[in-house]
């Protein structure tokens, strides 16, 4: 059967209670959703939180990797984690649009229950709305998530000085490159696929050395140059990074070098960046590799006294400006 959504799932009368019950509830329904209430209730054993909220308008809505589904769950995870946080819960608002197969959605819900689950997130508050055909692309996801601050994160980019590491935690421009492939129709034997997976193991596990780590952030809209111009803007220290060292998936260099695209520019979903002290750099690059997520962590670069500037230092020895392209180079990938 050919099932899709109508707009009367979203009207509040019997097919509404059937797709709540039946798609949602069915998968997230046994901890703080069960009963429907308005607002979650919630048991904090801290008063240091961190909260955080994004939207998710991918297009296509699956791709190499993954969909939108796990995507949501990731991004927001990751943006907690980042912060030097556990993330605990999120909430998830999903907009669908007439007509989006049912089936889809399925498959969009059981990528959400899966990543929630493999992060250690409980879903707990959310909502549905349907919207006619033609405003909306399929289905938009929100997701807002609260996290509970490990001990001894202390990060910000005042206590970043010169001779820090700049670390990664695995390839970058994956995401974009896995999503482009599918977007454009372009049919690569062994090409790129998407990142999309949590950090916040990578963030725990190196909690006991939290005290020389600087800042951490993940590259994501306008990828790894776009977060390191960030980090410099009004700073009184610069960054350069190693051509030689930056790790590139070999589908993810094919198609770039194919499309004339710089992967410093392109989304990653599943990667962290880390600014940190010398002393810890090695441990910590060591501890992330012991990872499934962090096998491919690399040292690409170091903290200069040239004020606000990225210089990539070439394989042959030259140095140029990494800067932000004006415009985005990839709609529509997270």
């Amino acid at each position: 059967m050919n099932e899709r959504i109508l707009l009367s799932h979203g009207g509040g009368g019997r097919l509404s209670h059937q797709l709540i019950q039946t798609e949602i509830l069915s998968r997230f329904g046994h901890g703080p959703l069960h009963g429907l209430p308005d607002a979650a209730s919630l048991l904090l054993d801290t008063t240091r939180i961190r909260f955080s909220t994004d939207g998710f308008v991918v297009h296509p809505l699956e791709f190499p990797g993954g969909n939108i589904g796990d995507l949501a769950v990731h991004g927001t995870v990751n943006d907690l984690a980042v912060t030097g946080a556990h993330p605990r819960w999120l909430s998830l608002g999903l907009i669908l649009e007439e007509g989006l197969p049912l089936v889809l959605l399925r498959r969009v819900l059981d990528a959400i229950q899966t990543a929630a689950q493999n992060c250690g997130v409980v879903i707990a508050t959310g909502d549905t709305k349907v919207v006619r055909r033609g405003q909306c692309d399929g289905l938009y996801i929100t997701t807002s998530g609260i996290g509970e601050a490990i001990p001894g994160f202390s990060l910000g980019l005042g206590q970043v000085v010169a001779g820090d590491r700049i670390l990664v935690s695995g390839t970058l421009g994956d995401h974009g490159m896995a999503v482009l492939s599918v977007r454009e129709g372009l049919k690569i034997e062994n090409g790129p696929v998407s990142d999309s997976r949590p950090v916040h193991r990578l963030v725990a596990g190196v909690a006991a050395m939290a005290a020389e780590i600087r800042f951490m952030r993940d590259p994501t809209r306008g990828g790894l140059a776009t977060v390191l111009n960030e980090m410099t803007v009004g700073q009184p220290f610069g960054i350069l990074i190693r051509a030689c060292d930056l790790p590139f998936s070999p589908g993810g260099r094919a198609l770039a070098e194919m499309l004339g695209l710089d992967l410093l520019h392109v989304a990653s979903e599943g990667c962290l960046v880390m600014i940190c002290s010398p002393n810890v750099s090695d441990a910590i690059l060591a501890r992330w590799r012991e990872l499934p997520e962090g096998r491919e962590a690399r040292e690409i670069g170091t903290v200069i006294r040239q004020s606000g500037r990225v210089i990539l230092e070439t394989v042959i020895g030259g140095h140029r400006v990494v800067d932000v392209p004006s415009g985005e180079l990839l709609p529509r990938i997270c």
